[in-house]
């Protein structure tokens, strides 16, 4: 039989600790962003396909967070990672999302990031919470719990890493 603490953490996305590589987030305008360089800042890092009505919705989503929680600390960045996600970058930014940055990369660096092996599969969007220090507290594929509820979820553990 597991203990509880294990339950709660399978059931609630993978909680990881451990520190967050960097990542080159490539913008519209040929700039890129690098993860690093927000260290010292609570981060949300969302992985999104530009064709995704999930991932649509949720772009919306975290504009709310990013206003309500910006005077705070929170820095919210989207990666857009599908196929055509260059070339549908600037129409999914412009469509749905609105004060924060969203920049695109490919599947291999996103899943090697996440450290989510392409094998094995996965749903999007994806979330993952960056404290402080510059650890991944914990990472939410489409799957999962956190996105049956997701707003008080999310609020819940923006409120984490903004401790």
């Amino acid at each position: 039989m597991l203990p509880f603490f294990l339950l709660q953490a399978l059931a609630f996305g993978q909680t990881t600790g451990r520190p967050a590589p960097d990542f080159a987030i490539h913008m519209a305008d040929g700039s890129t962003v690098q993860l690093g360089s927000l260290k010292g800042k609570p981060v949300v890092l969302a992985f999104l396909n530009t064709g995704c009505s999930h991932c649509q919705h949720f772009a919306g989503q975290l504009s709310a967070y990013q206003g309500e929680f910006a005077a705070k600390g929170l820095k919210v960045l989207a990666v857009v990672f599908d196929t055509g996600a260059k070339q549908g970058l600037v129409k999914f930014r412009d469509s749905y999302v609105k004060g924060y940055p969203v920049g695109y990369s490919d599947e291999t660096s996103v899943m090697a990031w996440l450290k989510q092996p392409i094998e094995q599969g996965y749903f999007v969007p994806i979330v993952a919470f960056i404290d402080r220090g510059g650890r991944i507290v914990s990472q939410h594929l489409g799957d999962d719990i956190l996105f049956q509820d997701p707003d008080a979820n999310m609020r819940k553990k923006i409120n984490q890493i903004l401790k």
